[in-house]
Formats: C-alpha cells, structure tokens, sequence
C-alpha cells in the first residue's frame, strides 16, 4: 500500500533533560494546506480501502438491523409531569417528551441535517418550565434554551458559554443557577440578557462546579472537583436564610480525599453519599444545618461499589455494582437495616433511579436486552415494566463466561467472554474491548456492534481493567498517574489468556477501544505488537507529552500527569504511544478514527500516530485513518453511530479472519 507522503521534520524538544522528537507537529493545525491536503488524501485511501472489505454491505445491514430498538430513558418527575427521552427506531435523535406524547425539544425538526444534538436539559420545580441545552457538530460547545412547558413557546435564550452546565432552579421558574465555561456559578434571571447574570460562586478556573436544589427549592447544594482527582469539596446553601445573589454557603467537605455528593431528601435529612473512609461508597445522614455532622446509615459493602441512593416515602434505595453487575438494595430510612433487594429482570446494568413518593424508576440493560424503563414499588415490593424500547431486533443467542485471570503483578483482572454457544470449539476471530481509565465501569449494555460480531462466529472480550471503577476507589487510583501502566499489564494479561485458553491466536485476535481506550490501543499496538492482529482506535489520546495542550487535555492532569513535571514526565514517557514507535516493527493492521468536531480529545492524535505508523511498520497490514467532519467525541446521530460500527468490524473481519459476508 502506498501512503499519502508526509514529512519528517527534525523538531525535537528538550524536556527536562530528555530529548523529545516530534517528527509530525506539522500535523497539529487543522488549518494548513498541508494538512487539509494529507488527511484528504487519507480519507480518499479509507474510502477505497473499505469499498473493497469483504461482507460490508452484510455487516452494515445487520448492524443497522440490530440497532432498530430505539431508546427510552428513566421518567424525571415534576409536580404531575413526567420528562423523559424516547428515540424511535427511525429517529436519528432521542426526542424529549412530556406525556406519551407531548413534544418539547425534536433535535431533528430544529436541523433535519442531524448535526445539532440535545445534551442537556432540567425542567423547573413545577413542571412548567424547561432548560436544555443544544450543541451543533458533535463540539458539545451548547446554547442553553427555556422552554414554557404549558405554550410550547420558546420565553428566553440562547444563552452561550454553555457545556452540559448543571441547573439548578429556584422557586417560581423564574431564576436559575448554572455553570458557564469560565467555571462560574451564575445566577440567570428569565427573559434577562445573560451578560446580566450575576456570579455567586466559583474562582477556582481549574475546577469543574456541579449543583443542585432540594425539592422544595430551599437548600443548593455546590461542588468542586478538579479533574479526576479523588476528591471534591462540597457546599450546602440555606437560601431561606441568605439571598439568591448571595446565597451563604455552609461547609460540608474541603481538601479531602474523597468523593462525596449531598442533597437533602423529602424527609428533610441531609443524605451524604461518600467514598470517605469508604473505598467503595456508603451512605450517611446529617441534619442540614449541621452539614459536617454525618451519622452512617449504610456501611460499605465489601464487593460491591455503590452507584446510586434513592430516598422514598417509606425506604431508601440503594444501587451497587458487584463485578459490574448491577443490584438494588432495600433499607430501613431509620436504621439503615437492609430489608431486601428490588427485583431486576436480569444480570445486568441499572440506569440511574428517579423517586417520587413510593415509586421509582430505572432503566434496565444487558448484553442482549435493549434498554428499558421499570417502575418499583415499596409498598407492593414488585417490579413492573413501565416502558419497552420502541423498537425491536432479532437478537442473536449469546452465552457469556467470566474469567479471572493474573495481571503481571498479580492482581485478579476479570473479563468477560461473549460467543455463540452452538460455535464449534477451537480459535476464534476476536475481539477484545477495554477502557482502564477516570474510574468509569465497563457494565453490561445492548451492544448492535458486539452482537453483530459475535452473530458471525466471532468472540468478544470485555476486560475490566484498572483505572476503571468496577472494584472502586481504589481500583481507579490503581491505574492512574504513576500506576498508568497497571492498565496496559491487565490488557496483555487478558489477551495472553485468551490466547492460552484457546479462545483466540495471534493471527485472529484484534483489540478495541476509544477516547481514553483509545490509549489503551495505541499501548498494545506499540508494547506489544505480537499479540495482536488488528487494531482500532477510536478517538485516541496518544501524544502524553502535549495532550495536556489541546481539547480538554488540561483537566485530565490529574489522571495522567504533565509533562511540566520532571517525574511525570518520566511517566508518561515511559508508555506515550506516539512517542514509541519503532521503524521496522511489524505492527498489525490499524484502523484510527477521529472527528472534525471533537473538543474533548483533538483529533491531532490520531494524525500524527497514523503518519508515525505509516512510516514505520514493516507488517503485511494497513495503517489507515478514517475521519468524518461535523462529528464529535460523544453523541452523533444513529445513522452515523450505525456506519462507524460497521466500518470497524468489517476492517477487524478482514484482518482476523472473520468471514463476515456468509
């Protein structure tokens, strides 16, 4: 294969001692002809490339069949209304809804384009009035709307500086708190120009603020945490007792080690939720005059992590994941007794539950289940649907088996294997997926792309790995900053076990992952490239010498570190995998996608470890860069969703051997 000619430039930094080259920084501006002139020739290569890949029309069907399921979200309760999304399968956004069938924000109908997304959205105390928040071309950079509920009219708006801004409504709908980029909390007066909007909290530009309102719009509750530290400091406000423009926050945390969020329930405690003395989360209650005076009400459980806590008329609900698997446990509001479980329909993921008297709500997945709605009771104890997923597919039978396997010091890592349970014994194509990173958990969830895959005769992997938050705190703080590399141990300890169980070889085994996975994958390509066929990396942060300088690299210090440093520049040295690779390696095949409208992770990654690899490899595989424009790091229309996944399983079909058009 003939690649696009990209230049090796003689730029090298010295960094505190270390010589650091930079053969492709060109690549770093979007803007310059250069540029602009080699990524259009990569796409017309990726373009050709994938004409030719065999079965990709089958697989783009199949994907797009088992998409067909659409989506429907856990009702938010206000007054007598009920707020939730709901995407049908021929919608390419969710539609937000009041009622079964009240439309009050249709992405599509405001761009038929599908560029424009809805990110987020909070109606006031009553029901009557809405704030959402819109963002075009996948930036996540958002204008923020009010909606009257009862007219449909649209009474203030837009305003900017917005990026899924927490709000917090004051009684009446008449005002609200909310977070502007500049990392100020502001408070808006309805139908007033928002460069009126007064500051009341916020001086710290490197922390990111959250905040919230009790039910009765009396007690604010303030957060900040920076980055992914293990840590945050909390405020609570009596706004019966100071005034909205100045609102007299108490404190309740500051300066500790621990992640602690607070509101106060419908009986008027303070509910505490904290991983303080707690690696995997407990519950406390405090009265909110007196925030710093917490009593446990629900211990820590020693091999489940909790998620979520529900306050109800008669019982308080408390979520977990053991093993990443999700449960609902039932507890005395008194005594913190656990009194039983709420039924689930399954092994598998709980959304995050809404409580409204007696009742609550929460969405429920697994491997093969779309997502749904279901609605608990405490006075009956049962568990009843309340909403399907809108649509339907023929969901292929799957078996699933967990395996622990040993990391290179020893830890226990899990991971579980997807396959067709009528597939004969013996090596298969596979795919391992996995993420090690900002404490975020690898649950169960419906998956076209996993099912597709797995329907074809193929394996699928799902490694929990350190960095994430499947085990807790502690699991996260073991796979970040100094101890990165933990992450990277635990994926080549998976993939060898794979391998030694027989599940996969060398030749039929492709790894996967985005964002920050999309690190991982660029560490197993360049550490180690003999175990690994196929690779895609979606997304990727890869230059750990200069991420910090880009996108929203500046907040993921505290995960990773910074090259300021002297030592955590050694860190990141020691596994960068822009900065490791080697001419003359027989990598395997690569496929790297990135985003024209990515404002978390700059798609300058991508470019310059594709051009790198390029150079570099000596395998018999490709090395291609597939980029799409007007697309960003998170949400993106279905139909797009739909051809990105096809693209990259058909790419690993070929690659590992897969027949994916029989």
């Amino acid at each position: 294969m003939v690649y696009p000619g990209a230049a090796r430039e003689p730029v090298v930094d010295a960094l505190h001692g270390h010589p650091v080259a930079d053969p492709y920084r060109w690549l770093e501006d979007p803007a310059s002809p250069a540029t602009t002139e080699w990524l259009a020739a990569q796409h017309e290569l990726w373009c050709r490339y994938r004409d030719r890949l065999p079965g990709y029309d089958r697989v783009l069907a199949r994907v797009a069949e088992l998409s067909e399921t659409g989506l429907v979200t856990a009702p938010t309760w206000r007054g007598d209304r009920e707020f939730f999304l709901r995407q049908s399968p021929n919608q390419d956004h969710p539609v937000l809804y009041t009622g079964s069938e009240h439309v009050l924000v249709d992405p599509m109908a405001i761009d038929p384009h599908g560029m424009t997304t809805l990110d987020a959205w909070e109606p006031d105390l009553t029901g009557n009035f809405l704030a959402y928040q819109l963002s075009h071309g996948g930036t996540e950079n958002a204008e923020l709307y009010v909606l009257d509920v009862r007219s449909g009219q649209i009474v203030d708006g837009p305003l900017g500086r917005c990026r899924y801004s927490p709000v917090a409504w004051l009684p009446g709908g008449e005002a609200f708190y909310y977070v502007r980029t500049d990392q100020r909390v502001c408070l808006h007066k309805v139908g007033t120009p928002d460069d009126n909007d007064v500051p009341v909290f916020g001086v710290d530009h490197d922390a990111a603020y959250g905040l919230a309102i009790s039910a009765d719009g009396r007690w604010l509750t303030l957060a900040a945490s920076r980055g992914t530290l293990p840590g945050n400091d909390l405020w609570l406000a009596d706004l019966a007792d100071s005034p909205a423009e100045r609102p007299d926050p108490l404190l309740v945390q500051e300066g500790v080690a621990a992640r602690t969020v607070a509101s106060v329930g419908p009986d008027g405690r303070l509910y505490v939720v904290t991983d303080r003395d707690a690696p995997r989360g407990r519950v406390c209650v405090a009265d909110p005059a007196r925030p710093t005076e917490w009593t446990e009400l629900v211990g820590a459980d020693a091999t489940s992590v909790l998620t979520d806590v529900a306050v109800l008329d008669d019982v308080v609900l408390v979520g977990r994941t053991r093993h990443a698997v999700g449960e609902i446990a039932v507890h005395d509001p008194l005594t913190g007794r656990r009194l039983g479980d709420v039924p689930l329909p399954g092994f598998g993921s709980v959304g995050t539950m809404s409580a409204r008297g007696h009742e609550a709500w929460f969405s429920y997945t697994d491997s093969v289940t779309p997502r749904s709605v279901y609605r608990y009771d405490s006075r009956t104890g049962r568990t009843t649907p309340w909403a399907a997923a809108p649509g339907s597919a023929d969901v292929p039978t799957m078996a699933s088996h967990q395996i622990v396997c040993e990391s290179a010091d020893g830890t226990p890592v899990r991971v579980v294997v997807f396959a067709r349970p009528d597939a004969p014994t013996g090596p298969r194509p596979t795919i391992l997926y996995g993420y090690g990173g900002f404490g975020l958990s690898l649950t169960p969830t419906y998956s076209s792309y996993l099912l597709a895959w797995v329907e074809a005769g193929g394996v699928f992997a799902t490694a929990q790995l350190r960095g994430g938050g499947e085990e807790g705190a502690a699991w996260h703080e073991a796979g970040m900053l100094a101890h990165k590399q933990n992450v990277f141990d635990d994926c080549v300890a998976v993939a060898e076990r794979l391998i030694a169980d027989g599940w996969t070889t060398p030749e039929q085994l492709g790894v996967c992952g985005e964002s920050n996975g999309g690190l991982l994958v660029g560490a197993m390509v360049t550490q180690r490239p003999d175990l690994f066929a196929a690779a895609v990396c979606s997304a990727p942060v890869l230059d750990m010498v200069r991420y910090e300088r880009f996108g929203r690299g500046a907040n993921w210090r505290s995960e990773y570190g910074s090259a300021d440093d002297p030592e955590q520049l050694a860190w990141l040295l020691g596994y960068s995998p822009y900065h490791h690779v080697v001419s003359g390696v027989r990598y395997p095949a690569v496929l790297f996608t990135s985003f024209g409208g990515d404002t978390r992770v700059d798609p300058l990654h991508a470019r310059k470890m594709c051009a790198a690899l390029q150079w570099a490899t000596r395998g018999t595989g490709p090395i291609l860069l597939r980029h799409e424009d007007e697309v960003g790091h998170a949400r993106s229309s279905t139909s797009r969703a739909v051809t990105l996944a096809a693209d990259m399983l058909a790419f690993l079909g070929a690659h590992t051997g897969l027949d994916l058009a029989s």
